[in-house]
């Protein structure tokens, strides 16, 4: 069952673009979230402890990327990095860094916290993880283990909060909280997708087949080249989705899936043949 949870935002400095703390209730870590050109005049002594960080990049594309790091003194790591992107020694520009921070961390468990938060943050697949190497062997006792998926669980809240998705997978546990009366199907020519409303939009799943030619005069200019982005990525292999795809409607996976302009509402139906735009009138 789960439970609300309370969290608290302090803005330092007054303003939401700047320097921003953010705490849940009843535990005893905390998010910093901070902009790359703050951090080498920040102040504040929480900021340089050890913990966990996250580094959020824009790529030419506008694809996302993030860089998951650890350390022992985090505002000195994060200052290197400013260093070695200026010497030309790294490659990837971060904006934003957002940085976990708790009572009681060592280099065992932010080693441990770093290697989790890759594997999830590559299984999720929002982001492209420009991390290369972590410390995937690190000997735990049991009990810090289980401290530490704890903590994992609580960042998991905070970075969603803060607008970053990046430990969250597009459908949360597909396999086995995905019911069968909520999944929806097209078919439509060679065509044959399954698909499920989400709070973020409409995910089409993995496995969908989708038809091979496109009519440009139906679809428009911004459907094209999603699909061809979406083709061109690996997303879709031999006319079938790899991974699951996130649209912003339903309309918009339907078009993607037939190649034309079509009514998503309409096209979706459920395991008895309801079309969505009735079960959502409900």
């Amino acid at each position: 069952m789960a439970y609300g949870k309370s969290i608290e935002l302090f803005l330092a400095n007054g303003t939401a673009d700047s320097l921003i703390i953010a705490e849940l209730s009843n535990w005893n870590g905390k998010a910093i979230k901070i902009p790359r050109i703050e951090v080498a005049d920040c102040k504040r002594d929480d900021i340089n402890g050890a913990g966990v960080y996250f580094l959020f990049c824009k790529e030419e594309d506008d694809t996302d990327s993030v860089y998951i790091g650890e350390s022992e003194t985090v505002q000195d790591r994060l200052i290197q990095h400013i260093r070695d992107y200026n010497a030309e020694k790294e490659k990837f520009y971060w904006t934003t860094a957002v940085i976990f921070l708790g009572r009681d961390l060592n280099k065992a468990l932010i080693r441990y916290l770093e290697d989790r938060f890759v594997q999830i943050a590559r299984e999720c697949k929002r982001y492209n993880v420009l991390t290369k190497n972590t410390y995937s062997r690190t000997v735990m006792k049991e009990a810090h283990i289980a401290a530490m998926e704890e903590f994992i669980d609580n960042v998991r809240v905070l970075i969603n909060a803060l607008g970053y998705k990046v430990l969250e997978p597009t459908v949360q546990n597909t396999s086995s909280s995905t019911q069968d009366d909520e999944i929806l199907y097209l078919s439509t020519g060679a065509a044959k997708a399954t698909g499920i409303v989400t709070t973020e939009g409409f995910v089409l799943l993995a496995g969908s087949v989708v038809n091979e030619k496109v009519s440009e005069k139906s679809l428009s200019k911004g459907a094209i080249a999603l699909r061809k982005k979406h083709f061109n990525s690996g997303k879709v292999k031999d006319l079938t989705t790899t991974e699951d795809i996130l649209f912003s409607s339903s309309s918009a996976a339907a078009d993607f899936v037939t190649g034309y302009s079509v009514s998503g509402p309409a096209m979706w139906k459920n395991a008895v043949g309801k079309p969505l735009k009735e079960i959502e009138s409900r």
